[in-house]
């Protein structure tokens, strides 16, 4: 029994050197991104050595993605040292950190735009930032009409204001370039299912109905390209002449794709236009080293919790430090892997969660003392203290669960930030005191680790 416990002890420990290393170098390589992180790319029809369009075996122009760039100064090539997947180095920072620029846009309309447009203003939105590699912006709505973009890092507001644009053109291009529909003449796109197979959905005004007919008939057998500015979205091949005004457009799509797709239509085809009504460069309220000396200062608290565990609870106290680290580690790779932006008030909702985490050990073990001081043994105390405090455990981080909820679907901004910290920490904290620190326990009393007073009773 002594051995099986002390190896599962080794396992543990082993685990937890294992998240450590995780959370500070990461798993693996994490490439350096160089072009966007969507599907869509540039066009360029290529030329051959006479300057003129050059064609395949049969006969169709031949076309290829041009070439881009991104900006030597972006941080996603910056080569970091600890740039793997997890590490708590690749944890994005939020404006109130990093500093960089907000833009607020509004839908010029006389109606209340729906829900389904401003999803599509969204997607043209992101489209443009994740065109010029701003992998770290965050775009959302913000009440009816209004959407929020933040880019940290970004230093010119103007500038950024100017590059992102106030609207987009879609257009329907056949291989030569040449615009055969707009986009304005799109009157709706949506995901669908057709014979068991996720599509999206074209309808046509009667203008629009009357150009694609003309376009699909001339290009049967082709690809016919849907692009947003210069950029392709998608090149379906036309099988047939439609002329009815709606088309579909098959695939290997799944849901979120096809919706993706859609969205990004609609974005080309919007009832109304998005001007900027607000924008500015927003500073870094904690410097490098403010940042830093706050990591410190949380680093010695942390080190004082778990030196206050040890002394008060001893054997108990050190299974909850074990546990704790576990916690601290696994919130981190979450955090990182999840691509959460940790802002100012994301930063009091781990601090937050870390004093709960404890706060559910200090429960237990005051219940344990409480079976102790009635003479029961040790596995007896542990066993009662354990069920005894998961009632009140489970009510209050329930309860914190419900609160961050209420955040994350009403709030904005940095708020949202704070309630995802916080409800991640929250289940992280739950599942370490709950599961970790009892499992350590037990395996320091299969040890034969027994005496009352090492587990913080009274002598």
């Amino acid at each position: 029994m002594k051995g099986k416990s002390a190896a599962i002890l080794l396992l543990i420990i082993a685990v937890t050197c294992g998240l450590c290393a995780v959370a500070c170098f990461g798993v693996g390589h994490k490439p350096a991104e160089t072009v966007r992180n969507d599907d869509s790319q540039p066009f360029e029809i290529v030329m051959d050595e006479n300057g003129e369009v050059a064609t395949d075996e049969n006969g169709q122009i031949m076309t290829k993605l041009a070439e881009t760039t991104t900006s030597d100064t972006d941080d996603s090539t910056s080569g970091a040292a600890y740039d793997g997947y997890g590490s708590l180095f690749n944890i994005k920072q939020g404006l109130d950190l990093k500093g960089g620029v907000y833009i607020v846009y509004q839908a010029v309309t006389d109606q209340p735009p729906t829900d389904e447009e401003m999803a599509a203003a969204i997607a043209m939105i992101q489209e443009r930032l994740d065109w010029h590699n701003w992998t770290e912006a965050e775009c959302q709505r913000e009440g009816a009409d209004k959407i929020r973009v933040e880019i940290p890092g970004v230093e010119d507001a103007q500038t950024a204001v100017r590059e992102i644009g106030e609207t987009a053109r879609l257009t329907f291009r056949d291989e030569d370039g040449n615009v055969l529909v707009d986009g304005a003449n799109v009157k709706n796109a949506t995901r669908a299912t057709e014979n068991n197979q996720i599509v999206v959905q074209l309808e046509f005004d009667s203008v629009g109905t009357q150009a694609f007919a003309d376009a699909t008939s001339a290009n049967i057998g082709k690809p016919l390209y849907i692009m947003m500015d210069e950029n392709i979205i998608s090149a379906p091949t036309v099988n047939t002449a439609i002329n009815n005004g709606s088309a579909i457009i098959t695939g290997d799509f799944t849901a979120d794709e096809a919706a993706a797709l859609a969205d990004k239509i609609r974005a080309g085809s919007l009832p109304f236009n998005m001007e900027v009504a607000e924008y500015n460069n927003v500073g870094a309220r904690l410097g490098v080293n403010s940042l830093s000396t706050t990591v410190f200062a949380g680093l010695i608290g942390i080190a004082l919790v778990f030196l206050f565990m040890l002394i008060v609870y001893r054997v108990a106290g050190l299974a909850a430090d074990i546990a704790l680290v576990i916690y601290v580690t696994l919130d981190l790779i979450i955090m990182s892997l999840f691509g959460i932006t940790l802002t100012l008030p994301g930063i009091a909702g781990v601090v937050l969660s870390v004093g709960m985490a404890v706060d559910a050990n200090v429960l237990i073990f005051e219940r344990v003392r409480e079976e102790l001081g009635e003479g029961k043994s040790i596995a007896g105390a542990f066993r009662n203290g354990f069920s005894r405090a998961l009632p009140a455990i489970i009510d209050s981080n329930v309860t914190t669960i419900i609160a961050c909820a209420v955040l994350l679907w009403f709030g904005t901004g940095t708020v949202r930030g704070f309630a995802q910290t916080l409800i991640i920490g929250v289940l992280l904290s739950m599942f370490t005191a709950i599961f970790v620190t009892r499992t350590i326990v037990q395996t320091f009393i299969g040890m034969g680790i027994k005496n009352p007073v090492l587990y913080g009773a009274k002598k």
